[in-house]
Protein backbone atom coordinates (compact mmCIF):
# COMPACT_ATOMS: atom_id res chain seq x y z
CA UNK A 1 0.00 0.00 0.00
CA UNK A 2 1.11 3.27 -0.76
CA UNK A 3 0.48 6.82 1.04
CA UNK A 4 0.47 9.99 -0.88
CA UNK A 5 1.62 13.22 2.11
CA UNK A 6 -1.68 15.43 0.66
CA UNK A 7 0.12 18.25 3.07
CA UNK A 8 3.11 18.09 0.27
CA UNK A 9 1.36 17.65 -2.64
CA UNK A 10 -0.45 21.13 -2.27
CA UNK A 11 3.15 22.86 -1.11
CA UNK A 12 4.44 21.26 -4.44
CA UNK A 13 1.33 22.02 -6.66
CA UNK A 14 1.06 25.63 -5.24
CA UNK A 15 4.55 26.91 -5.98
CA UNK A 16 3.97 25.64 -9.59
CA UNK A 17 0.56 27.83 -9.18
CA UNK A 18 2.46 31.00 -8.24
CA UNK A 19 4.44 30.65 -11.36
CA UNK A 20 2.21 29.19 -14.24
CA UNK A 21 0.56 31.98 -16.47
CA UNK A 22 -2.89 30.19 -15.51
CA UNK A 23 -2.03 30.26 -11.75
CA UNK A 24 -2.93 27.16 -11.29
CA UNK A 25 -1.94 23.47 -11.09
CA UNK A 26 -3.29 19.98 -11.26
CA UNK A 27 -2.35 16.41 -9.82
CA UNK A 28 -4.87 13.05 -10.79
CA UNK A 29 -4.12 11.31 -6.77
CA UNK A 30 -5.79 8.55 -8.11
CA UNK A 31 -8.00 7.76 -10.75
CA UNK A 32 -8.46 8.93 -14.17
CA UNK A 33 -10.70 8.73 -17.07
CA UNK A 34 -10.84 4.81 -16.88
CA UNK A 35 -11.70 4.50 -13.07
CA UNK A 36 -15.64 5.40 -11.50
CA UNK A 37 -13.63 7.23 -8.63
CA UNK A 38 -11.33 10.22 -9.28
CA UNK A 39 -9.66 12.12 -7.17
CA UNK A 40 -7.33 14.99 -8.08
CA UNK A 41 -5.41 18.33 -6.31
CA UNK A 42 -5.83 21.02 -7.70
CA UNK A 43 -3.95 24.24 -6.43
CA UNK A 44 -4.78 27.58 -7.66
CA UNK A 45 -3.10 31.14 -6.92
CA UNK A 46 -5.04 34.02 -5.08
CA UNK A 47 -7.11 35.43 -7.31
CA UNK A 48 -7.72 32.67 -10.29
CA UNK A 49 -10.97 30.21 -10.82
CA UNK A 50 -12.01 27.56 -12.50
CA UNK A 51 -14.56 29.08 -14.37
CA UNK A 52 -18.27 27.96 -14.43
CA UNK A 53 -18.84 24.22 -15.42
CA UNK A 54 -20.65 21.05 -15.15
CA UNK A 55 -19.41 18.01 -13.14
CA UNK A 56 -18.95 14.71 -14.84
CA UNK A 57 -20.23 12.95 -11.98
CA UNK A 58 -20.90 13.12 -8.22
CA UNK A 59 -18.58 15.05 -6.67
CA UNK A 60 -17.02 16.47 -3.43
CA UNK A 61 -14.16 19.19 -2.66
CA UNK A 62 -12.37 19.06 0.63
CA UNK A 63 -10.09 22.56 0.86
CA UNK A 64 -6.71 21.65 2.28
CA UNK A 65 -4.88 24.96 2.55
CA UNK A 66 -6.46 28.13 1.66
CA UNK A 67 -9.75 29.66 1.50
CA UNK A 68 -11.81 29.44 -1.63
CA UNK A 69 -15.62 30.26 -2.91
CA UNK A 70 -17.56 27.71 -4.34
CA UNK A 71 -20.30 28.84 -6.83
CA UNK A 72 -23.31 27.99 -8.84
CA UNK A 73 -26.06 30.04 -10.69
CA UNK A 74 -27.93 30.30 -7.76
CA UNK A 75 -26.12 29.93 -4.45
CA UNK A 76 -22.17 30.96 -3.40
CA UNK A 77 -20.10 29.25 -0.30
CA UNK A 78 -17.06 30.21 1.47
CA UNK A 79 -14.99 27.48 2.73
CA UNK A 80 -12.04 26.97 4.41
CA UNK A 81 -8.88 24.67 5.00
CA UNK A 82 -10.53 21.36 6.87
CA UNK A 83 -13.69 21.99 4.97
CA UNK A 84 -15.84 19.81 2.82
CA UNK A 85 -18.80 20.36 0.73
CA UNK A 86 -20.91 18.14 -2.24
CA UNK A 87 -20.43 19.76 -5.23
CA UNK A 88 -24.09 20.80 -6.34
CA UNK A 89 -25.16 18.93 -9.62
CA UNK A 90 -25.61 22.23 -11.55
CA UNK A 91 -23.08 24.73 -13.54
CA UNK A 92 -20.34 25.93 -10.48
CA UNK A 93 -16.84 27.49 -10.53
CA UNK A 94 -14.51 27.78 -7.95
CA UNK A 95 -12.93 31.00 -6.83
CA UNK A 96 -9.54 31.14 -4.60
CA UNK A 97 -9.73 33.95 -2.21
CA UNK A 98 -6.06 33.62 -1.26
CA UNK A 99 -3.49 30.79 -2.31
CA UNK A 100 -5.54 27.36 -1.82
CA UNK A 101 -5.24 23.39 -2.69
CA UNK A 102 -8.12 21.53 -2.90
CA UNK A 103 -9.04 17.75 -3.23
CA UNK A 104 -11.54 17.32 -5.56
CA UNK A 105 -13.09 13.72 -5.62
CA UNK A 106 -15.68 12.63 -8.29
CA UNK A 107 -17.76 9.36 -8.95
CA UNK A 108 -18.75 9.23 -12.34
CA UNK A 109 -20.58 6.09 -13.85
CA UNK A 110 -18.46 3.86 -16.23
Amino acid sequence: MEAISLTALAQEHLALARTASSGRSAHTVFGGHDHALRQTLIALAARQELAEHESPGEATIQVLTGLVRLTTTTDASQLAAGDIAVIPDERHGLHALEDCAVLLTVAQAL
